[in-house]
């Protein structure tokens, strides 16, 4: 595919529907992937499964933020380093994952469970005691992933709301470059201390064992530390946080369905799959820049042109999910992309995973007379956003 004279369209595109993706991305999948105008420039758009699939796993397609073509989603600073070993590529990528990744295992996750469960405990039970009807994204959704994610790290708890508030300035596209810049350099230099006091003095959590085991012996910099668990507490809560309180939407509007899960509690695991699917909250920041010239489908991209991967677009492809923009807890949603895919696989997959299965199961089984305090028209989306989320959930019980 060859540039035309007809103009570009923008990117991000709209949606029509809060509940589905932009609906350009139909079309879109029925034709070679095509250039849009983003801020700064151009990029090629991939919707289709199959080609998010190969940019995604194909390493002629860069992570690293510092190739010429990356799109800039994140209004950061461009040195080196700044989203840790999420914009990289091999071998520093793998150097930085093999890491991170001793504490994302299946098994932490396993034993991670029970103070996982205690804590969605807790929650509900100041839920239960605080006004009713109440804001579920505020009382519970965005409190939970904050709170495992700051205690993993060794961040003390009352610190939470304000780490809170500076990931959702980061990842903000209505923030200014100085909002987003001012909120970055106060987790940093938060953290750059947290991680010299745990270096001195370790503790049993996340960046202690981080710093004993790897800053000690200079195989990591304090720096790529910081850097490291300032991009967790980004990740590692925003996603979860919006993912759980869609997901409440999702079961409140479908009671048939959520009448199933109540009944038989095992269809969580597979229900949490499809709601992953569904909503591919990660809407528009995984990006790539080409290093080579690449056939992709019919269009012929360059070295050093920039790359959109829309999860969205490839989740709700009807070639892979029958009658995408339908929620179904009995779909087969496996091989979903809202994790991304290849070696840059979210390494909190199991964890938000466990997560999200945890809060649901018990915030339904909690209350049972759960239901919106607002017509569902009036729920309120975040839409200009890397994360794609709700600005509040009003439920009453």
């Amino acid at each position: 595919m060859t540039d035309s004279c007809e103009p570009l369209p923008a990117w991000p595109m709209p949606r029509s529907c809060p509940y589905a993706p932009p609906d350009a991305y139909e079309s879109l999948r029925k034709e070679p992937p095509r250039k849009v105008r983003i801020r700064g420039g151009k990029a090629w758009l991939v919707t289709r499964h199959a080609d998010v699939r190969r940019v995604l796993n194909d390493n002629r397609f860069s992570a690293d933020d510092q190739k010429p073509g990356f799109p800039v989603r994140i209004q950061l600073p461009p040195e080196p380093g700044v989203m840790s070993f999420n914009r990289m590529d091999d071998p520093e990528h793998g150097r930085l994952r093999r890491m991170a990744m001793t504490e994302f295992t299946a098994r932490r996750t396993r034993a991670l469970r029970p103070e996982v469960e205690l804590l969605v405990e807790r929650l509900l039970d100041e839920l239960a005691a605080g006004p009713n009807p109440a804001d579920l994204v505020e009382g519970f959704a965005v409190r939970l992933p904050s709170l495992v994610i700051a205690r993993m790290l060794g961040v003390p708890e009352e610190d939470e709301a304000t780490f809170t508030e500076q990931s959702r300035v980061i990842l903000s596209q209505d923030a200014t470059p100085e909002e987003t810049y001012a909120a970055f350099l106060e987790m940093t230099r938060f953290l750059d201390r947290l991680a010299a006091e745990r270096t001195e003095n370790p503790k049993d959590d996340l960046i202690s064992r981080l710093a004993t085991r790897y800053v000690a012996t200079g195989e990591l910099t304090h720096q790529e530390l910081v850097a490291m668990a300032r991009f967790f507490l980004v990740a590692g809560h925003e996603t979860s946080a919006h993912q759980i309180s869609l997901s409440v939407l999702s079961l409140l509007r479908d009671p048939a369905q959520l009448a199933e899960l109540r009944a038989d509690p095992a269809l969580f695991k597979p229900a949490v799959e499809e709601l992953l699917r569904y909503w591919s909250i990660s809407q528009d920041n995984q990006v790539r820049a080409a290093v080579a010239d690449v056939d992709l489908s019919g269009a012929h991209i360059r070295a050093g042109e920039g790359v959109i991967v829309a999860i969205p677009g490839a989740n709700h492809d009807e070639s892979v999910y029958p009658d995408p923009g339908r929620l179904d807890i009995h779909r087969n949603a496996s091989g979903h992309l809202a994790f991304g895919f290849g070696a840059h696989l979210c390494p909190g997959a199991s964890l938000a995973r466990m997560e999200l299965e945890v809060c649901l199961s018990a915030l339904f089984a909690r209350f049972p007379a759960l239901r919106l305090a607002v017509p569902v028209e009036d729920v309120r989306f975040r839409e200009n956003t890397l994360v794609y989320g709700l600005e509040e959930l009003p439920v009453t019980w």
